[in-house]
């Protein structure tokens, strides 16, 4: 007797969703992925497309230093929006993702390359003092944005739960692709989900926490 095993169908995994379409986007798969419905996503920026502009704050000490981004300004793990550095002594600065999170503290005069982004401050002729202040504003578009298979042992931004493929795709080595994707608000079923085969519970329920960061919630 022939078995024949079913595979996963498109959106089996969803419990519900938001209204209109509201949960769903359509997501740039990146090269050489085998993506399957109810496959977790992590994202990479595409970090030739993305922007990044640094500036000092106008209330700083006169004179007490520049902050210029490096000739590479963002790595794959890049987050939108405005990252904030915050003197906590003359040549140290306590820095903060767009999403409030501590990524680490900057040495004046030394590259900085923590978080997605890479920029050096150099000291000027006056100290700084607690509280001068510094931004990265990068701007990183949804067309920035490749999606690839979760991995949990990933350092390129694919470490990241963002997203759940509605239906599968596979790209090959030289051509992206493009899929549905819940990217939020939704419930999903998550015996229908599909993780890395090396992944441990400690390690799932660590991204079933990165969907839920998302209001995408695994029941």
């Amino acid at each position: 007797m022939t078995i024949l095993t079913e595979g996963r169908h498109a959106g089996e995994f969803i419990l519900s969703e938001g209204a209109a379409g509201y949960s769903r986007d359509n997501l740039k798969i990146a090269i050489s992925q085998t993506i399957v419905p109810g496959q977790v996503l992590g994202a990479k920026v595409t970090v030739a497309d993305a922007t990044a502009v640094a500036s000092a704050d106008a209330g700083n000490t006169a004179s007490s230093g520049t902050i210029a981004m490096d000739a590479t300004p963002l790595t794959s793990t890049a987050k939108n929006g405005r990252y904030v550095g915050v003197a906590s002594a003359a040549t140290k600065v306590d820095w903060t993702d767009p999403e409030g999170q501590q990524i680490g503290v900057s040495t004046h005069g030394t590259l900085f390359n923590k978080g997605g982004v890479r920029f050096t401050i150099t000291a000027g002729g006056t100290p700084n003092v607690v509280g001068d202040t510094w931004y990265v504003d990068v701007g990183v578009e949804p067309g920035d944005i490749q999606y690839v298979a979760y991995n949990q042992d990933g350092t390129d931004g694919s470490q990241f739960a963002k997203a759940i493929a509605y239906d599968g795709i596979v790209t090959g080595s030289g051509a992206t692709g493009k899929v549905a994707g819940i990217t939020r608000l939704a419930q999903v079923k998550g015996v229908a989900l599909t993780w890395p085969g090396d992944i441990t519970a400690a390690e799932k329920a660590l991204g079933i926490s990165q969907l839920a960061a998302q209001g995408i919630i695994v029941r």
